[in-house]
């Protein structure tokens, strides 16, 4: 274990995946977000292949036990960076951030419905102040849908984003069954395999040819994502889960810095107080669970809170 290592390598991988979206959202006008997914999906295996060499992995890296698991993993994780890809186009890359925030919150929910994991109340407070901080968030988008044609484009977005922070949830949710019998490797391997073919299906809904710059930021866009999916692997070899995961709140700062300089998008004060309220949920759920693992880590030990 070491600690620093793995907040540097998470915050590498926030820094990649936001660098990603930006260069997602500088296409999304002329690029359909099919074609997007196609791009961020087929450039990253490249990467990864490289990654799984280097670790001498290749050979076991990519051995499964279950291949629908793969397959159903990857058709929600797709659709999520689908919904995502598109919600870019319509809306700042703050509010988008923001939104997407809700996918840990509905981790939780989805944890007890799918898996039958125990959530108490701490949590089940916690997931609903977030989602307290979704609404509000989400609150000037959803009284304009019968306002100009802009504006409810702007709603219509807002309602991608959160459709697809709901199939990044169920993702996760996928990838904890997974873990049980499939490597780490595998999982990011074929989530990008499968992510590339489900892409092509949108070729008849219309992909067009991007100029070169585009395609550059596109192809740019695809290494990103993959060396963001191997720091993000990395970090949690070298740190527990509760060191490096609040670092995924980083990119809030980021995408605000991103907006400003780059888009010219200046966030509202009830953007910044909803996007608040979810950090600070997903924080206490961080802390919560960090709690619990010492409780159960020190019941295994059959050492008394005393001591």
């Amino acid at each position: 274990m070491n600690p620093l290592r793995g907040i540097l390598f998470k915050l590498a991988s926030v820094s990649m995946f936001i660098t990603m979206a930006s260069l997602i959202k500088a296409t999304a006008d002329h690029v359909p977000p099919g074609q997007a997914v196609f791009f961020r999906s087929f450039f990253a295996i490249p990467v990864i292949l490289v990654w799984l060499w280097l670790r001498r992995d290749l050979s076991t890296g990519l051995r499964v036990a279950s291949p629908m698991g793969h397959f159903w993993r990857g058709f929600v994780g797709t659709s999520a960076m689908g919904l995502g890809f598109a919600g870019l186009g319509l809306l700042p890359l703050p509010e988008v951030t923001a939104i997407g925030y809700a996918a840990p919150l509905l981790t939780v929910v989805f944890a007890a419905m799918f898996l039958g994991e125990e959530v108490r109340a701490f949590r089940l407070a916690a997931v609903f102040l977030g989602l307290v901080g979704v609404a509000v968030v989400l609150g000037p988008r959803l009284t304009v849908f019968s306002g100009d044609t802009i504006e409810t484009a702007a709603a219509f977005g807002a309602m991608l984003v959160l459709m697809g922070a709901v199939c990044a949830a169920l993702a996760q949710i996928y990838v904890r069954k997974m873990v049980q019998t499939e490597q780490t490797s595998a999982i990011v391997f074929y989530f990008s395999l499968t992510s590339t073919l489900l892409s092509l299906l949108t070729i008849p809904f219309g992909w067009v040819m991007p100029a070169p710059t585009e395609a550059g930021l596109l192809v740019v866009a695809g290494i990103l994502g993959g060396l963001g999916q191997i720091f993000l692997t990395s970090a949690y070899r070298y740190a527990a889960a509760s060191v490096v995961a609040p670092i995924d709140y980083a990119s809030m700062v980021m995408a605000i810095g991103i907006g400003y300089f780059v888009f010219s998008e200046i966030p509202t004060l009830q953007m910044l107080a909803g996007a608040a309220l979810i950090i600070l949920a997903g924080v206490l759920i961080i802390w919560r669970e960090q709690a619990l693992g010492l409780r159960r880590e020190k019941a295994r030990q059959g050492i008394t809170p005393q001591g």
